[in-house]
């Protein structure tokens, strides 16, 4: 077995586990491809998932920098060595890839690479993906490969436990949405039922207002104010059940441009001005990042619908490898232990469920006239 950095048993058993902690498919390709790179102490480390058209539904590289990977351009095509471990399910070991009679080039900003491990992920019979490393770090007398059998051999064990933790990965984000597509036809129900009382109610009152017109204006103005009063609370729910039912754009924007969005949304649709402010965030786990959004859309629909408040800011900042989300109005405030005696949860229960179930923490800070803070911490990756 190659001597690298973190050789052996229990470097064998860290990147097992890593890959086994995470249930997003996006991570688990992450770790895997980190966890190989270090495992066999190679500077370059990549792995593909194939589309059904000749090019990879996904494609995540180590090694390389954000700037360079944007330089680099378009996610490669299914070509070349990247075909033959797809199409002909071998591993593939060179010693100068670019001497390779199937090499087909790479762009100008891509690292040069010289020798080449890859190997097919395979489940069952279906190959789900490639992964290959690249540029051994070890003197490479001329013409020879930097990586062994015994590398590959290796890399061959984690390829494979790679593809149970991809599979997990890929059942487990098929049941969630299967959830969130429950979840949507609730919302949607709730949606009908409620507007269309509001509407009803909205139209009866119309009705008797025009009735009282001509002989009790008094009472018609009445009316007429309670119309205004049903409608602001219909388009409520309409906002509300929008931004509840939109999907969250995290995998192509990320949290901190999806929630600046959301909250720019809200700022024109409600009379309260809400604002955001983010410093120094890094990306964080799927899991938690899914749970922050959550929160923050359930402590704004909170502050918005029962506060009263004139003003809601919302913060997110960095701290230790996480951060924390800071939610606070200037509303009418609650006891939150009269609210819990009560059996009146404000979607206090759900936010915590969300946060522990993320890994983080919730904290509820308000009293009757002082409006309300919610804060959530999340871990980080």
């Amino acid at each position: 077995m190659s001597h690298g950095p973190r050789s052996g048993l229990a470097a064998v058993s860290s990147a097992l586990l890593a890959m086994s902690r995470h249930l997003e498919v996006r991570d688990v390709l992450k770790t895997i491809v980190a966890s190989a790179r270090e495992l066999l102490d190679a500077q370059y480390a990549a792995l593909g998932v194939p589309d059904d058209h000749g090019g990879f539904a996904q494609f995540v590289v180590d090694g390389v920098s954000e700037e360079q990977w944007k330089a680099i351009g378009p996610l490669p095509r299914q070509h070349g060595i990247l075909a033959a471990m797809l199409h002909e399910a071998r591993s593939e070991r060179l010693a100068d890839v670019r001497k390779d009679p199937r090499f087909e080039g790479w762009p100008k900003a891509h690292p040069d690479l010289v020798d080449f491990l890859g190997l097919p992920i395979r489940d069952g019979d279906e190959v789900i993906g490639a992964l290959f490393l690249a540029n051994k770090n070890c003197p490479k007398p001329e013409g020879s490969c930097g990586f062994t059998a015994e590398d590959e051999e290796l890399l061959g064990i984690l390829a494979q436990h790679a593809a149970i933790a991809l599979t997990n990965a890929r059942l487990y984000e098929r049941s969630r949405e299967l959830t969130i597509a429950e979840e949507r036809s609730r919302l949607a129900h709730e949606l009908h039922d409620a507007v269309s009382q509001k509407l009803f109610s909205l139209r009866l009152t119309a009705q008797a207002a025009a009735r009282l017109v001509d002989r009790d204006p008094s009472r018609a103005k009445g009316e007429l104010q309670r119309v205004a009063v049903l409608a602001a609370e219909a388009a409520d729910e309409l906002r509300a059940a929008v931004v509840e039912l939109r999907p969250a754009a995290l995998d192509e924007d990320g949290l901190v441009a999806t929630l600046r969005t959301q909250i720019q949304v809200l700022d024109r649709a409600h009379t309260a001005r809400v604002t955001f402010a983010c410093h120094g965030v890094k990306a964080l786990p799927a899991s938690q990042e899914e749970a922050v959004l959550r929160v923050a859309q359930e402590a704004l629909h909170n502050a918005l619908r029962h506060s009263g408040a004139d003003h809601v800011d919302v913060t997110l900042d960095r701290r230790g490898g996480g951060a924390v989300l800071r939610i606070t109005d200037d509303g009418c405030g609650f006891d939150p232990q009269a609210v819990r005696r009560a059996g009146r949860h404000l979607g206090l229960v759900s936010m915590r469920d969300r946060a522990s179930g993320a890994g983080g923490t919730l904290t509820v800070e308000s009293a009757p006239g002082k409006g309300t803070t919610i804060e959530m911490e999340v871990p980080g990756g």
